[in-house]
C-alpha cells in the first residue's frame, strides 16, 4: 500500500495544544497525549496516511508562512491551517487571507495537494470576535473555490447548533482549543483528502 505523506502546517489547532505538541520541549508544558491531534485521528481512519505535524501554538498566518519551506519537503498533501491568532491580535481578515493564499499558491507550484481548514468557533472570544471569524471563513471558502482547493469544515463540525459561534463544551477543554473528542471529530468527520493529486490515486 502506497503511503501518502500529509503535512499539517498551522497553529495550536494543528499542534494539538493543550494536550499535545509536536515539539518535545513544548510538549513538556502542553501535554503528551498524541490523540489530541486531528492528524492522529485522520491517520487512524485511513491507514495510507503518514502524518507530519508542523503546528506551532500562537502563530499568526505570516509566522506560519515563514515556516513553509521547512515544512513541505517530502509532502504529498499540505494542510494550510491558520487565522485565529490573526483575529486575536487584531490583524484584518483581508491580510490573513493573503498569507493563506500565498501558501496555497506555493504548495500548488510544488505539485502538492492542498487542504484549507476554516477557522473554529472561539468560545472565549464570543461574541466580539465572531463577526471577524465569519468574515475570515467567508474569505477562506472563496479562496478554496477560486483555487479549486478543498476547504475542510472545521468550524461547522465543532459548532454547537444550540449556541452558534461556540464549540460544544465537551469538544473544548478551555474555550480556545479542541478537546481530544473535538480532534477526533475533526480527524474523522471534517478531514478528507484532495479530490486529486498529480500522478497519485487517492480513491
Amino acid at each position: 500500500m502506497e503511503k501518502l505523506v500529509v503535512v499539517g502546517l498551522g497553529d495550536s489547532i494543528t499542534a494539538g495544544n493543550p494536550g499535545w505538541d509536536p515539539d518535545p520541549v513544548r510538549r513538556l508544558s502542553e501535554g503528551d497525549d498524541p490523540t489530541s491531534q486531528y492528524l492522529y485521528w485522520a491517520a487512524q481512519a485511513d491507514s495510507r496516511l503518514e502524518v507530519r505535524n508542523h503546528g506551532v501554538g500562537g502563530e499568526r498566518t505570516d509566522e506560519i508562512l515563514a515556516r513553509f519551506d521547512s515544512a513541505v519537503p517530502g509532502a504529498d498533501v499540505l494542510i494550510v491551517q491558520g487565522g485565529i491568532n490573526d483575529i486575536v491580535q487584531g490583524v484584518a481578515p483581508e491580510l490573513a487571507i493573503e498569507h493563506l493564499r500565498t501558501m496555497v499558491h506555493r504548495a500548488k507550484e510544488r505539485g502538492l495537494g492542498v487542504l484549507l481548514p476554516d477557522v473554529l468557533p472561539w468560545n472565549k472570544g464570543w461574541p466580539e470576535a465572531e463577526p471577524r471569524i465569519r468574515r475570515l471563513n467567508d474569505l477562506i471558502h472563496a479562496l478554496g473555490a477560486s483555487e479549486h482547493v478543498k476547504v475542510l469544515p472545521f468550524h461547522d463540525t465543532l459548532e454547537d447548533p444550540d449556541r452558534p459561534g461556540r464549540m460544544r463544551e465537551e469538544w473544548t477543554p478551555d474555550g480556545n482549543h479542541p478537546s481530544v473528542e473535538g480532534h477526533r471529530r475533526l480527524g474523522e468527520q471534517a478531514f478528507s483528502l484532495p479530490d486529486s493529486l498529480p500522478g497519485r490515486d487517492v480513491t
